[in-house]
């Protein structure tokens, strides 16, 4: 029986996550506290693991409560301890200092700050899947779901199993429950360079991106819509959750059902 087995949270994108036993889901369809700060450099982009390496060696770690934050970068003699709330220009002007420039967080509550603005909702992965990637690379799962860095994990289910979240045609919709919540599956994820580098350190594997690509088509299962792959480096699945699932919560230990379309 597929249940949900880990959620973890991204209180600043691109920072260390959260791991919690339950989410509320949001009005605008995200969990509670996921990717509810961001970084943004003066041009208004994201400072993240995309376009700054500096952030692999950024550490952080939140309270309960997720009010405060404490953050340790290399070189500094004890770690600092800043109140997202009220003490954010203070946080802003240690940040600003370690990328060597200008940095402003900004703040979402209702609905973070996600990579796909159309697909909103929390990434879903198994683990069977991220034990099968840590094969193709000699990584343990652990390090594998720091790269990859999904929110809900899925077990009791092969690898690959989250490639039916999504339907063969783009324009219809596949609908899942976890516990009691009810989720769109929208596309297999792109994958961006972060996997590609060790988490905590930023160094690149070697070839990460081809033998990924190579060992993702040799694998895809014959459940997976092929139509939707134009290019191997896509895992994890994107979801949406509808306005209707607002105040719901996901549990560790729910089960996973596909529904019908």
């Amino acid at each position: 029986m597929p249940y949900l087995t880990h959620i973890q949270i991204y209180p600043i994108k691109a920072l260390d996550p959260v791991v919690v036993t339950q989410a509320t889901v949001l009005p605008g369809g995200a969990l509670q506290f996921d990717r509810q700060f961001a970084i943004f450099d003066e041009e208004g982009k994201f400072v993240n693991g995309k376009r700054n390496q500096k952030v692999h060696q950024l550490r952080s770690s939140f309270d309960s409560s997720v009010e405060m934050v404490t953050l340790q970068t290399p070189g500094m003699e004890s770690p600092q301890v800043f109140h997202l709330y009220e003490e954010r220009e203070t946080l802003e002007t240690c940040l600003s200092q370690y990328f060597g420039k200008t940095v402003q967080l900004r703040q979402n509550s209702n609905g973070g700050f996600p990579d796909d603005t159309n697909a909103f909702g929390p990434t879903v992965i198994s683990t069977a899947t991220l034990a099968e990637v840590g094969s193709w690379f000699s990584l343990e799962v652990a390090e594998v779901r720091s790269r990859l860095r999904a929110n809900l994990e899925i077990d009791g289910v092969p690898a690959f199993w989250e490639d039916r979240l999504f339907s063969e045609d783009s324009n219809a919709s596949l609908w899942f429950q976890i516990g009691e919540v009810t989720i769109e599956g929208v596309n297999p994820c792109a994958r961006c360079v972060v996997p590609a580098r060790n988490p905590l350190t930023g160094e690149a594997y070697p070839n990460f991106q081809k033998i990924f690509v190579a060992k993702r088509q040799e694998t895809l299962p014959s459940w997976a819509p092929a139509s939707r792959f134009n290019h191997f480096y896509r895992l994890s699945a994107n979801t949406r959750i509808p306005k209707s699932e607002a105040g719901k919560i996901l549990r560790v230990g729910d089960e996973v059902k596909i529904l019908s379309p």
